[in-house]
């Protein structure tokens, strides 16, 4: 039985922790904050409830095999999940619109025929079968294994394969996600879509390498999940599954340095000068640096992404009920598409004037005082950092009036968390987020592999492989507690 000092209760350190205490060891986590679920928290104010990080969940796969492996409640005897239907509204900048049924290949087909014109469902279509190649060729080395130690094979193939197109007689294929949405789909609005599955996660479709097209096939092909009564009450049993298997929390710890003896971990060291001794330490992947005593591997290993975007979200507490069959989620595209990204992307980064925002609107009576009040989450990319004035906070509202008319007379009050909030949060500079790994472009979206060059230390979370995201935090879990358990040949679950 080894002792094990996790640094921090994020959802990905939760999931290491649960699994190696099922395993035998002695897991204590110190978390700097006063609470746990990193990034995946709850905001309270006058009976109304509100998640401030991820709203909805994809790949429940992972969240469930975590649960049948540490212990004998499933997922759904600890919280009731929902299929959220449609997966999404998209409203437009040309005022067109669209509701994507979940998981249904044919329903998304012929609803975005019959909203956008014959043909446009087919080439939608066509693009998510590519996608699925590139998901069946990276799923394994991007999500289920540790990552491989000749990396740049990842960062140099891409995995989508691309239909030629003809260019001033030249024949080319799409390696970013702008090309694909430009010659493969042929329409702006099917482009957006595309597009606004890459700028969730502060990814420039102008850069994003091609692969990126797994993240719109993730939702088509497993769905949106809605936890009832939030997604913090993932969080919430995840933590209620560490106490259950012994897993011990120490709150308002700030570890400051990782221990080191005999060229290994020995534990670490807490703001207050107290040293817990361990065997193994595992940290977030935003501790790595030598001030922080987390060295990199040394060999080659791919760089932590740098400079990705924040979010800003808005919580809005309306009177007024929730319309029967309103979305859940609707998605506001932006009408200034390259401004948008100039903004976010450029050479000097601001707040987008016109943003593209997301609206979640859930039927969830948890989350409001009665009946007569409905519970708003607007949300948008921002530069890391962003010093959000009024007027950006405005123009989120204002975007989010093109899915709700009527918005601004219904509220009663608004709560702001910009990106110095997601930073107090999650520890991460400027409250960046990170992107999940994808393949292609040259390694920009890889991360650092789960283990580093001392041993003993390894890493999980976001910042870590395989990235952000909540299915990512769950296997960076995984990953971690089998390269503990099994060894520096474990090669991820079969």
């Amino acid at each position: 039985m080894a002792r094990i000092a996790m640094i921090g209760a994020g959802m990905g350190a939760l999931a290491a922790a649960a699994r190696l205490a099922v395993a035998g060891h002695r897991v204590a986590v110190y978390e700097r904050t006063e609470t746990y679920g990193g990034a995946v928290r709850r905001f309270e104010r006058d009976g109304f409830s509100f998640d401030t990080g991820p709203g909805l969940l994809r790949l429940p796969a992972v969240w469930r095999d975590l649960f049948v492996k540490t212990g004998k409640e499933p997922l759904e005897a600890c919280v009731e999940l929902v299929q959220v239907d449609p997966s999404a509204r998209h409203v437009f900048a040309d005022g067109s619109e669209v509701s994507l049924p979940n998981a249904s290949r044919a329903g998304v087909v012929s609803a975005l025929d019959e909203a956008l014109g014959a043909g446009a469902g087919q080439r939608w279509g066509d693009v998510l079968v590519r996608a699925r190649e590139a998901w069946d060729r990276t799923r394994r080395p991007l999500l289920e294994e540790p990552l491989w130690p000749n990396w740049s094979v990842l960062a140099e193939r891409e995995p989508y394969p691309s239909v030629p197109h003809k260019r001033l007689l030249r024949t080319r294929r799409a390696r970013t996600l702008a090309e694909v949405g430009a010659w493969e789909l042929r329409d702006a609005r099917l482009a957006a879509l595309l597009e606004s599955h890459a700028l969730a996660y502060g990814l420039d479709p102008r850069v994003a390498p091609a692969s990126a097209t797994v993240l719109p096939y993730m939702e088509h092909a497993f769905g949106m999940w809605y936890v009832r009564g939030g997604m913090r009450e993932l969080a919430r049993a995840l933590y209620e599954r560490c106490l259950a298997r012994r897993v011990e929390f120490l709150f308002g710890a700030e570890v400051t340095r990782v221990l080191e003896k005999d060229g290994r971990a020995a534990g670490v060291e807490l703001s207050d000068g107290e040293v817990a001794e361990a065997d193994v330490v595992v940290a977030p992947g935003t501790l790595r640096g030598a001030a922080a005593g987390v060295p990199p591997r040394g060999d080659g290993e791919v760089a932590p992404q740098q400079g990705l975007p924040s979010r800003v979200t808005v919580l809005l507490a309306l009177r007024g009920g929730r319309p029967e069959g309103a979305a859940h989620r609707t998605v506001v595209h932006t009408d200034d598409r390259d401004g948008e990204l100039e903004s976010l992307f450029g050479t000097a980064p601001g707040v987008p004037s016109r943003p593209t925002v997301s609206v979640l609107r859930p039927d969830d009576p948890a989350l409001v005082p009665d009946a007569d009040r409905e519970a708003v989450v607007v949300s948008s990319v921002v530069p890391a950092g962003a010093d959000l004035s009024v007027g950006a906070v405005e123009a989120l509202v204002t975007a989010a009036e093109r899915a709700l008319p009527g918005l601004r007379d219904r509220i009663l009050w608004r709560e702001v968390r910009t990106p110095a909030d997601i930073a107090a949060e999650t520890g991460a500079a400027g409250g960046s987020v990170p992107a999940p790994a994808l393949a292609a472009g040259d390694g920009r979206l890889l991360h650092p592999a789960n283990s580093t060059g001392l041993q003993g230390l390894f890493t999980v979370g976001g910042w870590a492989h395989p990235g952000g995201g909540l299915p990512h935090a769950g296997m960076s879990g995984a990953l971690v507690s089998g390269l503990i358990v099994e060894g520096p040949g474990f090669r991820g679950s079969q």
